[in-house]
């Protein structure tokens, strides 16, 4: 009896060894390749896709340091127009302040300057009536 479960037993593990035999002939048959192959395409596909990453990294880094200067750049803009208008603001201010003061100076030194040629040189005040264009004509 033990005899005939060690003949069942070894038919049994031949014909498994057959069947994977056959199962290892039809995979290498069917196009599919070994286990070595498909690692090696898998570390061409790996090192296609960490060079894809390293030139977007490089993209991306170039892409980082013209936003950078281009930050840089309206910075420096925002200060220069902040400066110009600071300036604008000075001279405004100073204008505003020195305006009445301008115009009397400048009307009193043509005042001086008529009364040392005589009073000729210049034409009388209008009236306080409006006067103007449409004066009234002269008596006969």
């Amino acid at each position: 009896m033990m005899e005939g479960l060690i003949r069942k037993s070894s038919k049994l593990a031949g014909l498994a060894g057959a069947a994977l035999a056959l199962s290892l002939m039809a995979g290498c048959s069917s196009g599919q390749p070994d286990p070595a192959q498909r690692a090696q395409n898998a570390a061409q596909r790996a090192d296609q896709a960490a060079s894809r990453a390293e030139a977007a990294a490089g993209k991306a880094q170039a892409a980082a340091q013209q936003a950078q200067a281009a930050a840089s750049r309206v910075d420096q803009a925002a200060s220069d127009a902040k400066a110009a208008a600071d300036r604008a603001e000075a001279i405004a201010a100073k204008t505003t302040a020195e305006a009445p003061k301008h115009k009397a100076m400048h009307h009193h030194h043509k005042a001086k300057k008529a009364e040392a040629e005589g009073g000729g040189g210049e034409a009388a005040p209008a009236p306080e009536g409006g006067g103007g264009a449409a004066a009234s004509p002269a008596a006969p």
